[in-house]
């Protein structure tokens, strides 16, 4: 019987303290991962409309000088996501100069856009 008493050991008690904290971290890590997986496809999505956007300017760029003008594509760009991407771009001329700004927007739960202004010689 004495060593029974003398044995040491985890309670039951002392057990289930231990899982309630290892459950309540694993919850909070879980939480985690939805907000990091939200934000990588936060990323992704700035990624492609910075493409959509460079891809515009490349040919704004090819275009002869006097065919260059403000427009907007008559389809959205949709994505490698899904993502439905309007692209428009401003072009003001100032002699012998045009300025583009190209703006990409698009909507995964709010609306977002980006901007790329660019200047372009005769």
């Amino acid at each position: 019987m004495k060593s029974f008493k003398k044995s040491r050991g985890f309670t039951l008690i002392e057990i289930l303290v231990a899982l309630s904290i290892l459950a309540v971290s694993l919850l909070a890590l879980a939480g985690l991962m939805v907000a990091t997986t939200r934000n990588n496809a936060s990323g992704g999505h700035v990624t492609e409309a910075a493409t959509f956007a460079q891809d515009k300017l490349e040919e704004l760029r090819a275009t002869q000088w006097n065919r260059i003008v403000t427009g907007q594509d008559p389809v959205p760009k949709i994505g490698s996501t899904g993502i439905a991407y309007t692209r428009n771009w401003d072009v003001a001329l100032n002699g012998n100069i045009k300025t583009i700004t190209i703006t990409v927007s698009w909507n995964d739960r709010i609306n977002h856009s980006i901007s790329l202004l660019s200047v372009i010689t005769e």
